[in-house]
């Protein structure tokens, strides 16, 4: 009979000021920026904002630079009330001017930070080799040779050698 069917399972135990913790414990999540500061990363630019527009109630609004048009979203959305439209509309392109100055933002501090570095380190960085290490074959570790990769991650991209 299982233990949890008896109520008997095991449980960690948390002490109680730590418990609220817990709840806003990100798991998963790591970041190991600038180990190839000279390449760019794709997932930084996103063209999507969030923004609340002040009318009573507010109204939230998401839009996407990319896909969506300014004019056609601002006479389409109707929550907006019809006299205030052009508003809305300025309002918006104000948004996204926002939106792609903070974007561009990291993408000029990055390239100050390229042109500013020592061409002893940036030769450095544009020589980095990376090694990905799988175990060795033996009669106790499984087989490993049909799941090797050479992606590490976003940040590191991928292997130049699998040992």
């Amino acid at each position: 009979m299982p233990m949890e069917a008896m109520k008997m399972a095991w449980v960690p135990y948390v002490p109680l000021e730590d418990r609220s913790a817990l709840e806003h414990l990100e798991t998963g999540r790591f970041c190991m920026p600038y180990y190839m500061p000279l390449q760019h990363i794709e997932d930084e630019d996103h063209t999507d904002i969030s923004f609340l527009y002040p009318l009573d109630p507010p109204i939230l609004c998401y839009f996407d630079w990319e896909t969506d048009d300014c004019e056609d979203y601002a006479y389409g959305n109707k929550d907006v009330p019809e006299d205030e439209k052009e508003r809305f509309k300025e309002f918006l392109k104000e948004k996204v001017r926002e939106g792609k100055r903070e974007l561009k933002q990291p993408k000029e501090a990055r390239k100050k930070a390229i042109d500013g570095m020592d061409p002893k380190t940036k030769e450095a960085f544009e020589n980095i080799k990376f090694y990905k290490f799988y175990p060795v074959k033996t009669p106790d570790t499984p087989d490993v040779t049909n799941v090797k990769s050479r992606y590490i991650n976003k940040y590191y991209r991928n292997a130049h050698y699998l040992m």
